[in-house]
């Protein structure tokens, strides 16, 4: 399950992310989107994980967590559908 991560403060690193969904179990990927021109993060990122009731269980966990003194924003990501 793909699972969008928001509102994160532009120090948050992906080992960070990464450390906060493995304790709700297995993640396949953490993608901290960066801006091309400055390589600065965006605020945002996607996290993936395999079993979905354990990403249910992260976002529920997660979601309004603060972390670095923000409220991120923890949701089941929008797929886009193929062309």
């Amino acid at each position: 399950m793909k699972i969008l991560v928001r509102s994160l403060e532009r120090t948050v690193t992906e080992a960070e992310l990464l450390e906060l969904f493995h304790q709700f179990g297995t993640v396949n990927s953490c993608t901290l989107v960066l801006d091309a021109t400055t390589g600065k993060s965006k605020g945002f990122a996607f996290v993936e994980m395999p079993h979905g009731r354990e990403a249910v269980k992260a976002i529920k966990g997660l979601n309004t967590l603060r972390l670095h003194g923000h409220g991120i924003r923890v949701k089941a990501a929008d797929e886009k559908p193929e062309a």
